[in-house]
C-alpha cells in the first residue's frame, strides 16, 4: 500500500486533534515503532546537528565569492526542488489547516535561514551556533516545570549573556543575527512538530519549503544573483548545502519530533554549538577565545543537565488510543 493510500485509509482521530493529525500518526508509525525511534533520538540528532554545521561550514567557505543571503536562497531553493521531486506533493489536496501550518514553517524557513547565514558571516560558527541554541533552549525550558530544567535554561543563558559581555569581542550585528536565529529556531521546533502532526508523510516538508523558497529566492536573486550567473560552478556548493544543512536535517527532524516532546528535542540540540566549534576549526580555521569555549560549555552542560532530567518522554494527550479501521469515525455515530 502506497503512503497516500494509507493516508486515505487510516482512522479518524478524536475530534479534539483533528482527522488529519490522528491519520498521520496512524499511517506513519506502526506499533512498536514508536519506542524504537525514541531510543534512537539522540542518534538522529546527533547525525541531524553534524549534518547542518557541515553543510553551514560548506556555505561560509562560498562566502568569499557569494552574498550570505544569496546562498540562503540557493539552500532553499534546492532544498525545495529535490524534495517536491522525490515527494510530488497533491497540494490540491491539502486541508486549510495544513496550508497554515506548512505555510507558517516555511516562512520561519526562510527567515532562519537568511539570519544564521548573516551570523555566520560575522562569528565562528560555533559562537553563532551556541546563540541560536539559546531559542530551543529556553523554549525547552518554558515548556518544563522542573526547578532543574529552569536553572539549565538560565545556565545556558549565562552562556550566551558571556559572549555578548563588554569585552567579548562578538560584533553586535553578528549577535543580533544570531538572537534573531534563535527566535526562528525556537518557532521551528514548534511548526514542524505540528505538521509532521498533521501530514501522514513529507508532504508538509515539501510544502514548506517550497513556501519558503518563494519568499526568500527572489530576494537572493536581488542580494547577489549576478554572482551565480558570472560563477555558475557556486551552483554545486549550493546543492551541497541544501542537501547538509536543509534535507537531511529537516527530515530528521520532523520524523523525531513526531515521537518526542518539543522540551526533549530542544535539549537535545545541546550538542550543537559543540560540534560546530569542531567543525568551525577543523575546516575553517575558527579557533574559540577563552570566554567563547567557556560561554560554549555553559550552553552544552545546560542542555545535557536538562536532556537527563526527562530522557525524551512522549506526551500522552499526543498519542489517542487506536481505532478500528472498520469504523472511520471511531464508534462515535453509534453512540449519538
Amino acid at each position: 500500500m502506497s503512503t497516500r493510500e494509507s493516508w486515505a485509509r487510516s482512522p479518524a482521530g478524536p475530534a479534539d486533534t483533528g482527522t488529519e493529525e490522528s491519520a498521520a500518526r496512524a499511517a506513519l508509525v506502526p506499533e512498536g515503532a514508536g519506542d524504537r525511534l525514541v531510543r534512537a533520538a539522540p542518534l538522529l540528532v546527533l547525525l541531524q546537528i553534524c549534518s547542518l554545521q557541515a553543510g553551514s561550514a560548506v556555505a561560509k567557505t562560498t562566502y568569499d565569492r557569494l552574498e550570505p543571503t544569496a546562498m540562503a536562497g540557493l539552500r532553499l531553493g534546492f532544498a525545495a526542488l529535490v524534495t517536491a521531486a522525490v515527494v510530488r506533493p497533491a497540494v490540491h489536496r491539502l486541508s486549510a489547516r495544513q496550508w497554515g501550518a506548512a505555510g507558517a514553517l516555511g516562512l520561519v524557513f526562510a527567515a532562519n535561514n537568511l539570519t544564521f547565514f548573516q551570523a555566520i558571516e560575522r562569528l565562528p560558527l560555533g559562537v553563532a551556533s551556541t546563540v541560536e541554541l539559546l531559542g530551543p533552549l529556553l523554549l525547552a525550558v518554558a515548556l518544563s516545570r522542573r526547578p532543574a530544567h529552569l536553572a539549565a535554561g538560565l545556565l545556558a543563558l549565562a552562556g550566551v549573556l558571556l559572549l555578548g559581555a563588554p569585552g567579548g569581542h562578538v560584533p553586535l550585528a553578528g549577535l543580533g543575527f544570531g538572537l534573531a536565529a534563535a527566535g526562528c529556531r525556537a518557532a521551528y521546533v514548534g511548526l514542524s512538530k505540528r505538521v509532521g502532526r498533521l501530514f501522514p508523510d513529507f508532504t508538509g516538508l515539501s510544502v514548506a519549503l517550497l513556501v519558503g523558497a518563494v519568499v526568500l529566492v527572489p530576494v537572493a536573486a536581488l542580494a547577489d544573483g549576478d554572482a551565480v550567473v558570472r560563477r555558475p560552478g557556486l551552483l554545486l556548493p549550493g546543492l551541497a548545502v541544501a542537501l547538509l544543512s536543509s534535507l537531511l536535517p529537516y527530515a530528521l527532524d520532523m520524523t523525531v519530533l513526531r515521537r518526542i516532546d518539543a522540551r526533549a528535542f530542544g535539549v537535545l540540540l545541546g550538542l550543537g554549538p559543540a560540534v560546530g566549534a569542531g567543525i568551525g576549526f577543523l575546516a575553517l580555521h575558527e579557533p574559540l577565545s577563552a570566554r567563547q569555549a567557556v560561554a560554549v560549555a555553559l550552553v552544552v552542560a545546560a542542555a545535557l543537565w536538562s536532556f537527563g532530567g526527562g530522557h525524551g518522554r512522549r506526551t500522552g494527550p499526543e498519542e489517542p488510543p487506536a481505532r478500528s479501521l472498520r469504523e472511520p469515525d471511531g464508534g462515535r455515530s453509534r453512540r449519538t
